[in-house]
């Protein structure tokens, strides 16, 4: 089972996350061993009293991917209504010859709250026929080369992807997906799926084993075998006396259990969301768990 870590970009004026302690944060977690590290895709929270601001992710991973080696790394999600569809093929291109062969494509419809959209001046609505349409032009421009869809939301006739990286077919595509629109277009298009659960609580499993459920009826649905989707989950973790409300807390060993009864579920891999944030201590102090989960 994999294991993957999520940094935080976000902060404020008086407070920002600075490049060098993101820089540290991966290498730190390709040191202890992670398997991934996913970084999020936001711009701005608006506030009366301190807005929050985070840094752009595509320039970001591309520094991550130079600054380290082997450690995958990815967006969370890619939010959709940022970028042109055709962009974001040739962005996950790039990213992917820069990090030779390590970068995932993830991929999201975006939120559902829409004052950052409307702050930048991004089309969102409506919010899954634009994801729908998007996602369908970048699985063709990775995986042909080019795309050719007039959709009622974008338009990509005629764009192609001319120079690949080490992949002739483009990087893995995973599409964040909870409702069963967006898992049915990650049973079409995804090489994974990825979920998150808000309202799994405490140690129970049902919460995940009703949604791999669903998964599943939607992958059969489309003439897709589930087993030919990985599956990837974000958690929440509370590490150093930190409770996290998904349930994910206490002892390394308690935490590792429950991850690894996941993977008894069918989630091939975890990514982590440290609850009091993550920094190059935090990122550290969990190498006992990366050991744990990979030793089984």
């Amino acid at each position: 089972m994999d294991i993957g870590v999520a940094l935080d970009f976000h902060g404020t004026a008086a407070a920002p996350v600075r490049w060098a302690s993101l820089r540290d944060q991966a290498c730190r977690a390709e040191d202890v061993g992670f398997d991934v590290v996913v970084v999020p895709d936001h711009l701005y929270y608006p506030s009366a009293d301190e807005p929050v601001g985070a840094w752009e992710s595509v320039a970001m991973l591309g520094a991550l991917a130079e600054a380290t080696e082997v450690v995958r790394l990815g967006h969370s999600m890619m939010n959709l209504p940022y970028r042109p569809p055709a962009l974001v093929a040739m962005i996950a291109t790039t990213l992917d010859e820069i990090s030779d062969g390590r970068y995932m494509c993830g991929l999201g419809a975006g939120n559902t709250a829409d004052a950052e959209y409307e702050a930048f001046g991004f089309e969102s609505s409506p919010r899954f026929g634009r994801a729908a349409e998007a996602v369908e032009i970048i699985h063709s421009m990775l995986r042909n080369g080019r795309s050719n869809l007039n959709g009622d939301h974008h338009r990509s006739v005629g764009a192609e992807v001319v120079m690949r990286g080490p992949r002739p077919t483009g990087p893995p595509i995973v599409v964040a997906a909870h409702g069963p629109k967006m898992m049915r277009l990650a049973a079409r298009f995804a090489d994974e799926w990825n979920g998150y659960d808000h309202d799994a609580t405490g140690d129970a499993l049902a919460p995940y084993e009703s949604m791999l459920a669903r998964l599943s009826e939607v992958c059969s649905a489309v003439g897709r075998d589930p087993r030919d989707l990985r599956r990837s989950l974000d958690i929440i973790l509370g590490v150093g006396g930190v409770e996290a409300n998904m349930g994910f807390d206490g002892s390394i060993t308690t935490i590792a259990e429950r991850i690894l009864r996941l993977g008894e579920l069918g989630i091939d891999e975890v990514r982590c969301y440290i609850a009091s944030g993550s920094n190059p201590d935090s990122i550290a102090s969990l190498e006992p768990l990366v050991e744990a989960v990979h030793r089984h």
